[in-house]
């Protein structure tokens, strides 16, 4: 599976905002340029977390992005799914019903061992990022790299 590069940079502005103080806007030029990121770029995945209701977008002179949930209730999962979609990673398109003597009655996706150890992977996959939360992720980084954040927040606080 691969993930467009917008999840890594929607993450991390996540965990920025669940630093900043609740309900402040933050700047996804400043945030844009904090991380030598194109801006248009990175204002497209935020615009996706807005209509995804993961995040709220403010508008005027000191206007930006803020999360619209608390941090511990926005999951890394949450995140992927409003950039790459619901879908589900593996499609089983039941080529076993291809072969001679295949029983046309037979639900291929259900029954085949292949389709079955696809879905328990990515169920595995999905349940470990739904247990990762915004808030979790930035608690763990400040405790491991404590000038991160406060390098982070005197940059996107830089031109106020």
């Amino acid at each position: 599976m691969k993930m467009g590069r917008g999840v890594e940079w929607a993450v991390h502005s996540c965990v920025n905002m669940a630093w900043t103080p609740y309900g402040e806007a933050v700047n996804s030029a400043r945030l844009a340029e904090f991380y030598s990121l194109p801006g248009a770029y990175l204002n497209k995945q935020l615009q996706s977390l807005v209509r995804a209701g993961i995040l709220a977008s403010v508008s005027g002179p000191r206007g930006g992005f803020h999360l619209a949930r608390r941090p511990e209730n926005i999951t890394v999962l949450d995140i992927v799914l409003a950039l790459e979609g619901q879908d589900p990673a593996f499609r089983c398109e039941a080529v076993l019903g291809n072969v001679p003597e295949a029983d046309s009655q037979e639900n291929f996706a259900r029954t085949c061992l292949i389709s079955q150890t696809m879905r328990q992977a990515e169920l595995a996959w999905r349940q470990a990022l739904a247990r990762q939360t915004i808030g979790g992720l930035a608690d763990s980084m400040e405790r491991r790299f404590p000038q991160d954040r406060l390098k982070a927040l005197r940059c996107l606080a830089a031109a106020d």
